[in-house]
């Protein structure tokens, strides 16, 4: 499970529960949320669904504890259009 909690202006706390819980703090300008999803969904569902992407792509034990999405989609090429179609499902 994962969830998410805003605690400052543009950055989150997401919690990856599983074998082993993980706490990241996660920043999201809100130019790279619209650039996401056109503020069609919430922030929560775009970071959910980035992270379930991370998941998918990344070993959970090498996703940084403090990153910035933006970074992500730079070191991923695919991030972007992959999680365009998550958010569309």
């Amino acid at each position: 499970m994962i969830s998410v909690n805003m605690v400052d202006a543009n950055v989150y706390e997401v919690v990856v529960e599983g074998e082993k819980e993980t706490v990241h703090r996660v920043a999201m300008s809100q130019a790279f949320y619209r650039e996401l999803c056109g503020m069609t969904v919430t922030h929560e569902f775009v970071l959910i669904q980035s992270f379930r992407y991370l998941l998918d792509t990344v070993p959970s034990g090498e996703i940084p504890e403090e990153f910035d999405l933006e970074d992500t989609a730079a070191a991923h090429p695919d991030f972007v259009e992959t999680v365009r179609t998550r958010l569309m499902r």
